[in-house]
Protein backbone atom coordinates (compact mmCIF):
# COMPACT_ATOMS: atom_id res chain seq x y z
CA UNK A 1 0.00 0.00 0.00
CA UNK A 2 1.41 3.48 -0.31
CA UNK A 3 0.87 6.28 1.46
CA UNK A 4 0.26 9.33 -1.03
CA UNK A 5 -0.72 9.83 -4.35
CA UNK A 6 2.34 10.04 -6.35
CA UNK A 7 3.80 6.83 -5.24
CA UNK A 8 0.63 4.81 -5.73
CA UNK A 9 0.19 7.03 -9.49
CA UNK A 10 3.75 6.32 -10.48
CA UNK A 11 3.22 2.55 -9.41
CA UNK A 12 0.31 1.58 -11.88
CA UNK A 13 2.10 3.73 -14.47
CA UNK A 14 3.81 0.73 -16.09
CA UNK A 15 1.10 -2.07 -15.10
CA UNK A 16 1.44 -5.43 -16.32
CA UNK A 17 -0.27 -7.55 -13.94
CA UNK A 18 -2.93 -8.37 -16.56
CA UNK A 19 -3.34 -8.79 -19.93
CA UNK A 20 -5.54 -5.32 -20.88
CA UNK A 21 -2.51 -3.55 -20.18
CA UNK A 22 -1.34 -4.97 -23.83
CA UNK A 23 -4.11 -2.36 -25.84
CA UNK A 24 -4.19 0.17 -23.44
CA UNK A 25 -3.69 4.18 -24.82
CA UNK A 26 -3.84 5.28 -20.83
CA UNK A 27 -4.17 3.92 -17.92
CA UNK A 28 -7.48 5.53 -16.49
CA UNK A 29 -6.35 6.13 -12.59
CA UNK A 30 -9.09 8.28 -11.18
CA UNK A 31 -10.41 11.94 -10.71
CA UNK A 32 -12.04 14.06 -8.56
CA UNK A 33 -11.47 15.30 -5.20
CA UNK A 34 -8.86 13.81 -3.29
CA UNK A 35 -10.46 14.06 0.07
CA UNK A 36 -14.48 13.71 -1.39
CA UNK A 37 -17.27 12.60 0.89
CA UNK A 38 -18.55 10.57 -1.94
CA UNK A 39 -16.86 8.54 -4.01
CA UNK A 40 -18.19 6.53 -7.74
CA UNK A 41 -16.53 3.39 -8.55
CA UNK A 42 -17.50 2.37 -12.12
CA UNK A 43 -16.48 -0.82 -14.01
CA UNK A 44 -13.73 0.10 -16.60
CA UNK A 45 -12.37 2.21 -19.09
CA UNK A 46 -14.46 2.66 -22.43
CA UNK A 47 -12.79 3.73 -25.83
CA UNK A 48 -13.25 7.89 -25.10
CA UNK A 49 -11.82 7.02 -21.18
CA UNK A 50 -9.07 4.79 -23.07
CA UNK A 51 -8.14 8.06 -25.20
CA UNK A 52 -7.94 11.13 -22.40
CA UNK A 53 -7.17 8.67 -19.68
CA UNK A 54 -10.61 9.46 -17.77
CA UNK A 55 -12.91 7.97 -16.11
CA UNK A 56 -16.59 8.61 -17.51
CA UNK A 57 -16.04 11.05 -20.26
CA UNK A 58 -18.21 8.90 -22.75
CA UNK A 59 -21.45 8.99 -23.06
CA UNK A 60 -22.19 7.07 -20.00
CA UNK A 61 -20.12 9.95 -18.39
CA UNK A 62 -21.84 12.73 -20.25
CA UNK A 63 -25.28 11.31 -18.77
CA UNK A 64 -24.12 10.74 -15.55
CA UNK A 65 -22.83 14.34 -15.51
CA UNK A 66 -26.43 15.41 -16.60
CA UNK A 67 -27.89 13.64 -13.58
CA UNK A 68 -25.01 15.31 -11.73
CA UNK A 69 -25.71 18.97 -12.43
CA UNK A 70 -29.85 18.25 -12.39
CA UNK A 71 -29.27 17.12 -8.82
CA UNK A 72 -26.69 19.11 -7.94
CA UNK A 73 -23.97 16.68 -7.34
CA UNK A 74 -20.47 18.82 -8.45
CA UNK A 75 -18.21 16.29 -10.15
CA UNK A 76 -15.20 18.22 -8.75
CA UNK A 77 -16.48 17.73 -5.43
CA UNK A 78 -16.39 13.69 -5.35
CA UNK A 79 -13.82 11.22 -6.59
CA UNK A 80 -14.24 9.12 -9.77
CA UNK A 81 -12.49 5.55 -10.21
CA UNK A 82 -13.27 1.91 -11.64
CA UNK A 83 -12.94 -1.32 -10.97
CA UNK A 84 -10.08 -1.66 -13.47
CA UNK A 85 -7.73 0.66 -15.18
CA UNK A 86 -7.32 -0.29 -18.65
CA UNK A 87 -9.91 -0.87 -21.15
CA UNK A 88 -11.35 -3.67 -21.36
CA UNK A 89 -11.63 -5.11 -25.41
CA UNK A 90 -14.91 -4.06 -26.99
CA UNK A 91 -16.21 -3.17 -23.64
CA UNK A 92 -16.81 -6.43 -22.22
CA UNK A 93 -17.00 -7.01 -18.50
CA UNK A 94 -13.43 -7.25 -16.96
CA UNK A 95 -12.62 -11.15 -16.30
CA UNK A 96 -12.11 -11.84 -12.63
CA UNK A 97 -8.22 -12.04 -13.16
CA UNK A 98 -8.26 -8.93 -14.46
CA UNK A 99 -10.38 -7.36 -11.74
CA UNK A 100 -8.04 -9.03 -8.87
CA UNK A 101 -5.12 -7.65 -10.42
CA UNK A 102 -6.34 -4.00 -9.99
CA UNK A 103 -8.47 -4.51 -6.62
CA UNK A 104 -5.55 -3.49 -4.86
CA UNK A 105 -4.86 -0.27 -6.37
CA UNK A 106 -8.70 0.49 -6.18
CA UNK A 107 -8.38 -0.05 -2.64
CA UNK A 108 -5.32 2.07 -2.32
CA UNK A 109 -7.65 4.81 -3.92
CA UNK A 110 -10.59 4.52 -0.94
CA UNK A 111 -7.76 4.45 1.34
CA UNK A 112 -6.60 7.62 0.47
CA UNK A 113 -9.35 9.40 -0.29
CA UNK A 114 -11.27 8.20 2.83
CA UNK A 115 -15.08 8.62 1.69
CA UNK A 116 -18.24 8.37 3.95
CA UNK A 117 -20.16 7.14 0.86
CA UNK A 118 -19.18 4.91 -1.85
CA UNK A 119 -21.50 4.48 -5.30
CA UNK A 120 -20.99 1.51 -6.92
CA UNK A 121 -22.41 1.78 -10.64
CA UNK A 122 -23.37 -1.53 -11.78
CA UNK A 123 -22.92 -5.03 -10.93
CA UNK A 124 -18.95 -5.23 -11.66
CA UNK A 125 -18.88 -2.75 -9.19
CA UNK A 126 -21.07 -4.39 -6.50
CA UNK A 127 -20.06 -7.70 -7.11
CA UNK A 128 -16.04 -6.64 -6.40
CA UNK A 129 -16.60 -4.52 -3.79
CA UNK A 130 -19.47 -6.04 -1.47
CA UNK A 131 -19.24 -9.64 -2.81
CA UNK A 132 -20.20 -12.28 -5.60
CA UNK A 133 -23.36 -12.70 -3.28
CA UNK A 134 -24.90 -9.36 -4.04
CA UNK A 135 -27.12 -8.74 -7.24
CA UNK A 136 -27.25 -5.23 -8.50
CA UNK A 137 -31.16 -5.46 -9.39
CA UNK A 138 -32.00 -6.66 -6.24
CA UNK A 139 -29.11 -4.72 -4.36
CA UNK A 140 -29.80 -1.57 -5.96
CA UNK A 141 -30.95 1.65 -4.52
CA UNK A 142 -30.13 -0.09 -0.52
CA UNK A 143 -27.90 1.09 1.51
CA UNK A 144 -25.10 -1.29 3.16
CA UNK A 145 -22.40 -0.09 5.77
CA UNK A 146 -19.28 -1.83 5.92
CA UNK A 147 -16.48 -1.01 7.72
CA UNK A 148 -17.84 2.28 8.76
CA UNK A 149 -18.73 3.13 4.57
CA UNK A 150 -22.06 3.70 3.20
CA UNK A 151 -22.36 1.66 -0.19
CA UNK A 152 -25.46 3.05 -2.48
CA UNK A 153 -25.43 0.27 -5.75
CA UNK A 154 -26.92 1.51 -8.19
CA UNK A 155 -27.12 0.96 -12.32
CA UNK A 156 -24.05 1.88 -14.13
CA UNK A 157 -24.59 5.02 -16.24
CA UNK A 158 -24.00 2.46 -19.65
CA UNK A 159 -27.51 0.89 -18.58
CA UNK A 160 -29.63 3.58 -18.98
CA UNK A 161 -28.56 4.24 -21.94
CA UNK A 162 -29.54 1.20 -22.86
CA UNK A 163 -33.01 0.47 -20.91
CA UNK A 164 -34.36 4.37 -20.33
CA UNK A 165 -36.29 3.06 -17.54
CA UNK A 166 -33.66 2.50 -15.82
CA UNK A 167 -33.09 6.35 -15.28
CA UNK A 168 -35.93 7.10 -12.81
CA UNK A 169 -34.45 4.54 -10.27
CA UNK A 170 -30.86 6.01 -10.64
CA UNK A 171 -32.05 9.15 -10.12
CA UNK A 172 -33.91 7.99 -6.97
CA UNK A 173 -31.01 6.80 -5.93
CA UNK A 174 -28.25 9.72 -6.44
CA UNK A 175 -31.04 11.70 -5.06
CA UNK A 176 -30.53 9.86 -1.65
CA UNK A 177 -26.61 10.06 -1.93
CA UNK A 178 -27.48 13.77 -2.34
CA UNK A 179 -29.13 13.65 0.71
CA UNK A 180 -26.82 12.03 2.69
CA UNK A 181 -23.87 14.36 2.01
CA UNK A 182 -25.50 17.01 3.43
CA UNK A 183 -25.98 15.39 6.75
Amino acid sequence: MYDNWEELEKSIENCNRCRLCTNRKNIVFGVGNKEAKVMFIGEGPGADEDIQGIPFVGKAGQLMNKCFEGIGINREDVYIANIVKCRPPSNRVPEQDEADACLNYLRNQVILVKPKIIVLLGSTALKNILGKEYGITSARGKWVENKSILYMPTWHPAALLRDENKKIEFWRDLKEVKKKMEQ
